[in-house]
C-alpha cells in the first residue's frame, strides 16, 4: 500500500524547486495533488505531469480570498483535505538589513508568515470534520542558524517555526499534527537571493559550509515531507526537521 493512498494534499509554490518535488513524490506514494502557485503555467505544467491525480490552481498566497479559492478547487475536484503544506516563500536578496525596501519586507511577511494563518483558517474547520489531517510549513535552517545578510528572511522562518510549534499543542486536542522543514539551501529559484550572486565560488563556498559537502535537492525535501505527513509519522507533531546535510550543527 502506497504510504498516501487516498489522501488529498495541498502543495503551495508547487511549480517549481521544494513544492514540485512535494507534489511529484506524494503522488508517487497515492496522494491526490492541488499544485497552488502565482506561476499558472507552471502549476499546469506540474499537475498536467503528475496526471488525473492532479489539478492545478492558480493562487497568491497572500490574499485570504485566494485561499479560500485553492481551497473551493480542492473540495470540489477530490472532497477532502487531509495534507496541507505551506510551501510557497519568498525573500529578499542577500545584504544590509537596512537596504530592505518595506514592499519586500512586506511581501516576505505575507507570504512566509501571513499565508500560514490564511492557510489555518481555512483548512483546519475541514480537518476537525474529518477526523484529523497533517500541516506542513517549509521553514528553514535561517530559522534555526540565521546569518547576516537574511536579517527579515530570517526572522520570517523563525516565525513560522515558532508558530508550528505552537499550532501543534493546540490542534493536537482535533488530531491535526503541525510540522515543519528546515532545509539548507538547494538549487532553487532563490538560491542567487540567498547568497547575494550566483558564482561558482559563492556555491563552492556555500557547499564548504554543509558538513556533507551538497546543496540540498528537491527530492531530500520531499522525502522528508513524506514521512512527516504519513501515517509513519503519526506521533510526530510540533517538530522543526532540518535537513541539512549538518548545515546546523
Amino acid at each position: 500500500m502506497s504510504r498516501l493512498q487516498d489522501k488529498v494534499a495541498i502543495v503551495t509554490g508547487g511549480a517549481s524547486g521544494f513544492g514540485e518535488g512535494m507534489a511529484r513524490r506524494f503522488a508517487e506514494e497515492g496522494a491526490k495533488v492541488v499544485v497552488c502557485d502565482l506561476n499558472a503555467k507552471g502549476a499546469e505544467r506540474v499537475a498536467g505531469e503528475i496526471g488525473k491525480a492532479a489539478i492545478a490552481v492558480t493562487t497568491d498566497v497572500s490574499q485570504k480570498s485566494e485561499f479560500v479559492e485553492m481551497v473551493d478547487a480542492a473540495m470540489n475536484a477530490f472532497g477532502r483535505i487531509d495534507i496541507m503544506v505551506n510551501n510557497a516563500g519568498y525573500t529578499h536578496r542577500n545584504g544590509d538589513m537596512l537596504g530592505v525596501s518595506e514592499e519586500t519586507f512586506d511581501l516576505i511577511y505575507s507570504v512566509n508568515m501571513k499565508a500560514i494563518y490564511h492557510a489555518a483558517q481555512a483548512v483546519v474547520p475541514i480537518m476537525e470534520k474529518q477526523g484529523g489531517g497533517s500541516i506542513l510549513t517549509t521553514a528553514s535552517t535561517a530559522g534555526l542558524r540565521p546569518r547576516p545578510g537574511l536579517t527579515w528572511y530570517n526572522a520570517s522562518k523563525g516565525w513560522a517555526i515558532t508558530a508550528t510549534k505552537s499550532m501543534a499543542v493546540e490542534l493536537a486536542p482535533k488530531n491535526i499534527r503541525v510540522n515543519c522543514l528546515c532545509p539548507v539551501a538547494g538549487d532553487t529559484g532563490m538560491l542567487a537571493q540567498f547568497m547575494g550572486e550566483d558564482t561558482p565560488e559563492l556555491r563552492a563556498k556555500f557547499r564548504a559550509s554543509i558538513p556533507l559537502g551538497r546543496l540540498s535537492t528537491p527530492l531530500d525535501i520531499a522525502n522528508a515531507a513524506l514521512w512527516l505527513v504519513s501515517d509513519e509519522a503519526e506521533f510526530i507533531t510540533g517538530v522543526a526537521l532540518e535537513v541539512d546535510g549538518g548545515r546546523c550543527i
